[in-house]
């Protein structure tokens, strides 16, 4: 009868609001019972980053875009702790399940693709605006950099959990081995982020490479965050959360897919 049920709420449109629920939570509770991993971790790379790149280039470092230095460089590390987490928490959670073979428990309760989708990219989002307050957190101490435009700074965030996440989802059904899995970070989603303008600003680029960064999704999550935190930014903020928000419905909807017709998920 309950199978009956359930097939009902699907024919009608239904949405099946206590399992969406239960699966983003359990996606948050599985990295938060770890948080000196994928909390405080990330903050102590963050600052290590900070104060690598303070030592190295010193105090004589000329402004960049009318600011300084650590203070252009801080939303660049920022993102790129969030968009790297929130790849993490998606990927990993099913990379994991489908190695040791309880993925089952996650495709035989009554949940439509989109409600699996959205599970877990709510622990992705989840997981990258719990770093993103704690690195803004530790900015405003250190440096005293409050965001110029809280609003917008947040809405990055979002989008770069978001769209990291559903990457994050993909790679995780594409791969079948954890060495699949290091593969798409290490020559994926590492490159986006270092050649996004974290560290520099992409007008001191060549024509050329100026071109390909402004074709990379994640300058513009980068790029974004630091309008938010600073104010200044090498693009205008309604383009990037333009080109944010469609690479994350793109992403999402490749993704989506891949749960509907069981990808690499069904034997």
């Amino acid at each position: 009868m309950q199978n009956l049920a359930d097939q009902d709420m699907r024919r009608f449109g239904a949405v099946n609001w206590m399992g969406l629920w239960t699966l983003a939570q359990r996606e948050t509770l599985r990295f938060l019972a770890v948080w000196t991993q994928t909390l405080l971790a990330p903050l102590v790379t963050a600052g290590l980053f900070l104060l690598i790149f303070n030592i190295a280039v010193g105090p004589g470092r000329p402004d960049v875009m009318g600011v300084p230095f650590l203070t252009f460089l801080a939303p660049g590390i920022m993102m790129m702790t969030v968009i790297q987490n929130a790849f993490a928490n998606t990927s990993s959670s099913m990379v994991i399940a489908k190695v040791q073979g309880n993925i089952v428990d996650t495709l035989m309760p009554p949940l439509s693709p989109l409600e699996i989708l959205l599970g877990y990219l709510a622990g992705g989002i989840a997981r990258g605006v719990l770093i993103a307050l704690v690195v803004a957190a530790a900015l405003a101490l250190v440096l005293g950099l409050v965001p110029a435009h809280p609003l917008i700074a947040l809405a990055f965030v979002v989008l770069g959990g978001a769209f990291m996440g559903g990457l994050g989802l993909f790679a995780g059904i594409f791969a079948n081995k954890f060495d699949q899995m290091a593969a798409i970070t290490n020559f994926i989603v590492t490159p986006l982020a270092f050649l996004s303008g974290t560290f520099y600003s992409v007008e001191a680029l060549p024509p050329l490479l100026n071109r390909l960064s402004h074709a990379n999704p994640v300058f513009y999550l980068i790029d974004g965050l630091r309008y938010g935190m600073i104010g200044v930014s090498d693009s205008s903020p309604l383009l990037g959360l333009a080109v944010c928000g469609g690479a994350t419905l793109a992403v999402c909807a490749v993704t989506w897919q891949m749960l509907r017709t069981g990808y690499r998920l069904k034997a």
